[in-house]
């Protein structure tokens, strides 16, 4: 890793509400909020990678209180530094592993954000650390894409997912060890900045093994945070696991 803050350190971070602007729009936003916040049911949260608050953020707005793990302390003192920051409780530590007390009847992990794990190990460890957070009942939620293969024709190994002036990226996936790279190339002021940053894409029968390792159960996936039906077709999905209940 670069530094004690992974990836997402101080040059990340300064630029990364804008960088992920389209995330923040109220149309995306806010169907995630209001599905954590019905399924968070009047308990705690625990945000797995909180980084600046976007979803954190508007879930303590409805009153659901927010506590987040994350590895990065640029990100955090950007949440810090944004109206209602300083409610938001954050454990500084590596989400696969680091605790915190106290029970929670909600865990999330949006974003894609699963994959900056990128071991199977550290993803098996993951679940785990979750299950032991969870009272009995609480429910683990997971945002994260369908590893795009299909787009990878015979002899090819990387898929773009931004073109546009100033801005180029694309991901470099190796198959036989499930890890990929996203690659992104930023043009400013006739001057080129480039970032690579690990990932360990995941299928969603593989997360349903780790949450059965650790003691749950699958019990929701859809395509996205409105309810859609989870197809063939999908590209991303939702999915919820439920901690069983005591007794």
């Amino acid at each position: 890793m670069p530094d004690e803050d992974g990836y997402f350190g101080e040059s990340v971070a300064a630029g990364y509400d804008e960088s992920s602007a389209e995330m923040f729009a109220a149309d995306v936003l806010e169907p995630a909020v209001e599905l954590l916040a019905e399924l968070a049911r009047g308990g705690r949260a625990l945000e797995l990678g909180v980084g600046t608050g976007r979803v954190a953020l508007p879930l303590a707005g409805r009153g659901v209180e927010v506590h987040g793990i994350d590895m990065s302390r640029a990100m955090v003192e950007r949440l810090r530094a944004k109206p209602g920051g300083d409610a938001i409780g954050v454990t500084i530590g590596d989400f696969a592993t680091a605790k915190v007390q106290g029970t929670f009847s909600l865990a999330y992990l949006v974003f894609n954000t699963i994959a900056n794990l990128t071991t199977q190990d550290a993803q098996v460890d993951c679940f785990r650390n979750v299950a032991e957070h969870l009272q009995p009942g609480g429910r683990f939620v997971v945002e994260v894409g369908v590893p795009d293969l299909r787009r990878l024709p015979p002899g090819q190994n990387a898929v773009p997912f931004r073109v546009s002036e100033g801005r180029l990226g694309f991901d470099e996936y190796d198959v036989a060890t499930q890890s990929m790279t996203s690659h992104h190339v930023r043009i400013e002021d006739g001057r080129a900045e480039y970032l690579a940053v690990p990932f360990r894409y995941v299928w969603p029968s593989e997360l349903d093994l780790m949450a059965r390792l650790a003691g749950m159960r699958l019990v929701d996936r859809w395509d996205g945070w409105t309810r859609e039906p989870f197809t063939s077709e999908s590209r991303q999905h939702v999915s919820v696991w439920e901690k069983p209940a005591a007794g």
